[in-house]
């Protein structure tokens, strides 16, 4: 798995907008924050753009995507923003210049759909905090974290543990992010990979009902049954019918899982919320799972 060359300041970085357009103001922040860190910034023709919903045409979000990845000047790529619109144009791209001159692609949420891709060609990446968030209330500790990451290569993260973790302790390689993209994913060139492999999961915004169908999709598609272990990041405003669902998050992945043996960590800080740890998707990591801690460390 090819890691790509650490931050230095005085680097060059990209903005694009492959999803859900954005404004501005939005991400001045996160421009300002860049700054101090020594990055230069540049950013894509369209990252402003507005179609309908998206940030510009498909076409227009691709050739801006295409244009980081082939700048040899350019070390790493921040995705504006999730959303919707990365899988209309993953097939389009093209890594052969990304894989001679890899770089740090960073994003969340929609983003999952090129997290995905980018493992299945070798490329490490990063699950982080997106520019559009570097002014929300909190997110300080995320910041730090994808800071450390980026510049330093540190990642010892040290966290509370749950009462229906399952304990135990592997090394694998992990990959992951928000479980409506992994499941897109099946049937497609571009499946996820997780045998052998450390699994994260998070969400937003959803059904208990539909959290259980999308286990259940993973399960039957036998993306649960080889893991090296799982983590289940925030789920952030959980939602119930009419008719309670009648179990919990904890509940429904333990009942997806429970005729498997690998470790298992809940409420673990990654997702839609402002504390979001950055985790280098790709990377042979340590897990450590205990009722009382977790902890992760690459």
């Amino acid at each position: 798995m090819i890691q790509p060359p650490l931050l230095k300041p005085g680097d060059k970085i990209f903005i694009v907008s492959p999803s859900r357009t954005i404004q501005e103001t939005q991400i001045k922040e996160a421009i300002d924050i860049f700054k101090k860190w020594g990055l230069q910034v540049e950013l894509g023709r369209h990252v402003y753009d507005s179609f309908g919903y998206f940030a510009g045409t498909d076409e227009q979000r691709l050739a801006d995507l295409q244009k980081g990845m082939d700048d040899i000047e350019i070390k790493a790529i921040f995705c504006s923003r999730g959303g919707y619109g990365m899988s209309r144009i993953l097939d389009q791209l093209n890594f052969d210049n990304l894989l001679n001159n890899p770089k740090w692609i960073i994003g969340f949420s929609d983003i999952t759909a090129l997290h995905i891709e980018l493992n299945n060609i070798g490329i490490q990446s990063i699950h982080g905090l997106m520019p559009v968030q570097f002014d929300y209330m909190g997110t300080e500790g995320s910041l730090e974290s994808l800071k450390e990451l980026l510049f330093e290569n540190k990642l010892w993260y040290q966290l509370p543990g749950h009462t229906n973790n399952i304990s135990g302790q592997i090394s694998g390689e992990i990959i992951g992010g928000n479980l409506s993209l992994l499941t897109d994913s099946l049937g497609t060139k571009s499946e996820i990979n997780t045998n052998g492999k450390i699994l994260f999961v998070e969400e937003i915004d959803e059904y208990l009902y539909k959290i259980d169908r999308m286990f259940n999709q993973l399960k039957r598609a036998n993306k649960l049954s080889e893991l090296k272990g799982l983590i289940v990041g925030d789920f952030s405003q959980q939602k119930d019918t009419n008719i309670p669902f009648g179990q919990t998050l904890e509940q429904i992945v333990l009942h997806h899982t429970s005729e498997f043996n690998y470790p298992i960590a809940f409420n673990i800080p990654i997702g839609h919320e402002p504390y979001n740890l950055a985790v280098p998707c790709g990377r042979v990591m340590k897990l450590s799972v205990t009722k009382s801690a977790v902890e992760l460390i690459g």
